[in-house]
């Protein structure tokens, strides 16, 4: 549930459902809300599930079941992901080091379940483990503005410059930590965390303090993490290999064993998996009524070569836009995609689609 539910309500908000947590589907217009982020910048309350992990081996203990090195200095943080056996991915991660405690953001739904698996497997270490996603509000900041904005409301502190940084100040009367977030929306982007007592006046701040910006929902933010080609954890990357997504970001190679490790450095030393997520575009002639269902087939020919996983308008560009896993090595450019028991003719677009004022992290490294 958001954490200032009644605030969104005053603002016109619909609510929608994601992973059985109630959020911000949009305050109307998504649309011109999702230029005007493009254009400026926009305020978004995040819906994460929040794990803490306390106690002096707490570092290590994270680092041995993660992808990535955890990093062992206060103020920075790594993007990572828990594997299955076959490497495909379960769980993402974004984990911070706030000095006597490591904070780990992750999908809502895989708190809970995370921790308690942890919790179970801990032995003579020195680590305690437990759920904190009530106790923090999480705002998002995205925009080519959005460094402006952090600066003109954020006091005792400059803004973080390096992603997956943070700093510490106050926003009013409370207290916050900034994070340079990954850019999946291909803009500057940050994230302010505060106590969930203190959301109330901290989103007031962002909102109505310094450059003004504009609230909006994740109808916006999907789409914007679409045009920036960024692949999501439901629709792309939970299950999946993340070779196959070239999340190289999320992967160290040279730390010691997690689960999957062998599978994925298997496909890395191979030096190409078997297959890639790329980008499609349909042209405008194609309407509303052309947007491609997730699982759509894509062909070359008469040969299924791979599968949409996300689709819709892009506002900025007026086209329809896909994000596909196909075949990896896949040179034809004359593929079509299924719509509606119809195939439709597709052009093979270079990610991103839209050039913003930051990189998504998550964009393919492999192209």
């Amino acid at each position: 549930m958001s954490i200032i539910e009644s605030i969104h309500e005053d603002h016109g908000a619909t609510f929608g459902e994601r992973a059985d947590r109630r959020i911000v589907e949009h305050y109307g217009r998504p649309e011109r809300t999702h230029r005007a982020v493009r254009n400026g910048v926009g305020l978004l309350e995040q819906a994460y599930g929040v794990i803490v992990v306390e106690g002096d081996d707490r570092v290590e203990y994270v680092d041995n079941v993660v992808s990535n090195r955890v990093p062992a200095e206060d103020g920075q943080g790594c993007y990572a992901l828990v594997l299955d056996p076959q490497g495909g991915i379960d769980v993402e991660l974004y984990i911070y080091n706030a000095g006597e405690r490591l904070l780990l953001f992750t999908q809502p739904e895989t708190a809970e379940p995370l921790a308690e698996e942890w919790s179970e497997k801990v032995f003579i270490q020195d680590v305690e483990i437990r759920v904190a996603t009530d106790e923090y509000a999480i705002f998002g900041i995205h925009g080519p503005h959005a460094t402006e904005k952090i600066a003109s409301v954020l006091n005792g502190s400059g803004s973080p410059d390096q992603h997956y940084s943070f700093v510490r100040g106050t926003m009013g009367d409370e207290g916050v930590s900034v994070i340079r977030t990954d850019a999946l929306t291909g803009e500057e982007s940050y994230e302010v965390i505060c106590a969930a007592a203190d959301a109330e006046g901290v989103h007031d701040t962002l909102l109505n303090q310094g450059l003004n910006a504009a609230p909006f929902g994740y109808r916006t933010f999907e789409s914007l993490a679409l045009e920036a080609g960024s692949p999501l954890f439901h629709t792309e990357l939970e299950g999946t290999l993340p070779n196959v997504l070239g999340l190289r970001n999320a992967l160290d190679f040279e730390k010691g064993c997690y689960v999957g490790q062998e599978v994925v450095s298997r496909v890395e030393n191979r030096g190409q998996p078997s297959r890639r997520l790329v980008g499609l575009t349909i042209g405008s002639e194609g309407g509303g009524e052309a947007v491609p269902e997730s699982g759509a087939a894509v062909f070359d020919g008469d040969a299924s070569v791979g599968e949409v996983t996300r689709a819709g308008e892009s506002p900025m560009l007026g086209d329809v836009i896909a994000l596909a896993v196909v075949d990896y090595d896949l040179e034809s450019d004359d593929l079509t995609v299924r719509v509606g028991g119809e195939e439709v003719a597709v052009t093979r677009t270079e990610l991103p689609f839209v050039e913003g004022s930051d990189r998504s992290d998550r964009l393919p490294e492999y192209q």
